[in-house]
């Protein structure tokens, strides 16, 4: 049923799924773009995160021994992704009056802290920008000694005319060099390029830029597209699997990794590029250059005036992985309701499911919807088909309940495990009321909390009762007095 060669995946660069064959029978060497570490994490972050932890989980499920790296930039992506501008950390780092790296490790320290809740793994290697500085330098002068980009009033370009003409440009993103030409206006600071289209493999540093190395060519730092070449063939070789990332990213930055792989490693590096769609809002792509994001505190404390209420993080990754990874997934409190309310009747399956009594027989094929949940992933991890077949096991859990429907003691073992592993292993769902949120013991206590002041009201004590409904409001629980009784929730 785990049959490995069953597994299919959608390549970017070939844009048709394709077998996934690793380079190295049994390894697989996977390489994620990370956050930029610059503001507070947001439901754009949690997408790539959440679909490929997913990847990262099922390739381990099925037995492949995976070595994920996802990058963390803290150096060189410049503002509206572009070779101009100011250094996006930098910038904060000037208005907050701070060092970069403090800004930096604060951000990372919250990107950490979300992805926690959001039961994300750890990758295998978590590398810096600003730690592989030396990578970087060292590849821009490879590429350089071979003739693909030239030095300009102290930074370093790389040449994309030359490369198109010997490679061909374009092969991921599908754009033609000479439409792009066309198309592109003269700006401020591009007269130091020789095309429009060629893009900074190091910046000369401003006076007052901050985050500065030296280098043969000035002191400055490297460009944003660098970082991932370099780290990606320090850490995985110069051809390896998977790269991922969002569609976003595909140009210009995964269309430059391309290039620069091509030419300093002498091979296009990655077998198999994977893209997650966009997470929209109001059919409008979410991320922070946009300001409408909603950070994913912002989600887990209900804190933002879109917001209905607050959402736990399973409530936030279900609802991205309800979707398929490729598709869009726009947002709506009804479509995190809608998740809320799927994602507890998963749950209550789970329920119920252990409490469920064999028979003897089976009524019901067990082992075919154990392939179907195979199936499911094994085209192109379509998580959205793996819960539609967990919805499908809720019924037949409920019609075991009601007496409808038998399984055999082995057969219903093996409901229970595959159940587990598709909800928990697979999906990274993970029960909440068992962590340390103490939930149960929340509204234990609410509960002794509201008699009370229920005893104070009958009573006629309005001080005790309104003293009562003061000091929870203070800590954000909000009372609720209706004709069918009292209910409280976190604001």
């Amino acid at each position: 049923m785990t049959n490995k060669e069953q597994l299919q995946l959608f390549n970017t660069l070939t844009r048709k799924k394709e077998s996934f064959i690793p380079l190295h029978k049994d390894l697989v060497g996977m390489y994620v773009c990370g956050p930029t570490v610059y503001g507070e994490p947001h439901l754009g972050h949690a997408r790539p995160a959440v679909t490929f932890d997913l990847v990262f989980r099922y390739l381990q499920h099925i037995g492949y021994k995976v070595r994920y790296v996802r990058n963390i930039t803290d150096v060189g992506h410049l503002e509206n992704d572009a070779d101009e501008g100011e250094d996006k950390i930098a910038k904060k780092a000037r208005v907050e009056q701070l060092e970069p790296m403090e800004i930096a490790q604060y951000y990372i320290d919250s990107y950490h802290f979300a992805m926690d809740k959001l039961n994300v793994k750890r990758p295998s290697i978590e590398p810096r920008a600003s730690g592989h500085v030396i990578e970087q330098i060292e590849m821009v002068q490879r590429i350089l000694d071979k003739g693909y980009a030239y030095v300009s009033e102290g930074s370093v370009y790389f040449d994309v005319a030359k490369f198109d003409k010997d490679f061909g440009y374009g092969k991921l993103s599908g754009r033609v060099l000479d439409e792009m030409i066309a198309n592109t206006r003269s700006l401020d600071g591009q007269d130091e390029k020789r095309n429009p289209a060629d893009f900074a493999l190091w910046k000369k540093a401003s006076p007052e830029h901050i985050m500065r190395w030296h280098s043969l060519w000035s002191v400055g730092f490297p460009g944003w597209h660098i970082e991932c070449t370099a780290m990606s063939t320090k850490y995985l070789g110069e051809h390896f699997d998977i790269h991922g990332g969002g569609m976003d990213l595909l140009f210009p930055h995964h269309e430059s990794e391309v290039c620069q792989s091509t030419v300093a490693n002498g091979v296009e590096s990655v077998k198999y590029w994977m893209h997650n769609n966009m997470i929209t809002i109001n059919g409008q792509k979410m991320g922070k250059s946009l300001g409408n994001f909603i950070t994913l505190n912002q989600f887990f404390t209900g804190d933002h005036p879109i917001l209905e209420h607050a959402y736990s993080p399973m409530t936030i990754r279900f609802f991205v992985l309800q979707a398929h990874y490729r598709s869009t997934l726009d947002f709506s409190n009804e479509a995190l309701q809608a998740a809320e309310k799927g994602m507890g009747k998963l749950y209550a399956g789970l329920k119920t499911l252990d409490k469920l009594k064999a028979g003897e027989q089976s009524t019901e094929d067990i082992n075919a919807w154990i392939q179907k949940g195979y199936d499911a992933m094994n085209d192109d991890f379509n998580s959205s088909k793996l819960i539609a077949e967990l919805f499908d096991a809720v019924r037949m859990i409920n019609s075991m309940d009601a007496g409808k429907v038998s399984l055999t003691a082995d057969d219903l073992a093996l409901l229970k495990q595959y159940y587990y592993a598709f909800f928990f292993d697979i999906l990274g769902m993970k029960n909440e009321e068992n962590g340390n949120d103490n939930s149960s013991l929340a509204d234990e206590v609410m509960n002794v909390v509201l008699e009370l002041r229920q005893d104070a009201k009958n009573e006629k004590n309005w001080v005790i009762a309104d003293a009562i409904r003061n000091k929870l409001a203070a800590i954000g629980i909000t009372i609720k007095d209706t004709k069918e009784g009292v209910s409280w929730e976190k604001s």
